[in-house]
């Protein structure tokens, strides 16, 4: 599937297919990994989750089997409510260790 195929739709599937190009969810996906299987960084290095396997964990979390499912299914929204709201509180984290790392916190 192309970038722009991928943008066809309702507003929630192209939100979560923009979510998937994003390189920084796969870097969130990549960290959630490693902490609930208790990996070290060598095993599961960053970079690891491409778009698909994005689009993939989308898929799974909301329980649906096409990203179009977003536009009308309340409960698959919701959980992508959740999933971006997760990302974005990981994202603050990460500025925040980056601040630190960088001596201005």
């Amino acid at each position: 599937m192309t970038t722009g195929e991928a943008l066809k739709g309702g507003q929630q599937a192209r939100r979560a297919a923009l979510l998937c190009q994003n390189v920084r969810f796969g870097l969130y996906l990549d960290c959630r990994r490693r902490q609930a299987k208790a990996l070290e960084y060598r095993q599961l290095p960053d970079g690891t989750h491409s778009p698909e396997d994005c689009a993939d964990f989308i898929r799974h979390s909301c329980r649906i089997q096409s990203r179009a499912e977003l536009n009308h299914n309340d409960t698959a929204r919701a959980m992508l409510e959740r999933v971006v709201a997760d990302y974005q509180r990981w994202e603050r984290q990460q500025r925040i260790l980056d601040r630190m790392a960088g001596g201005m916190a």
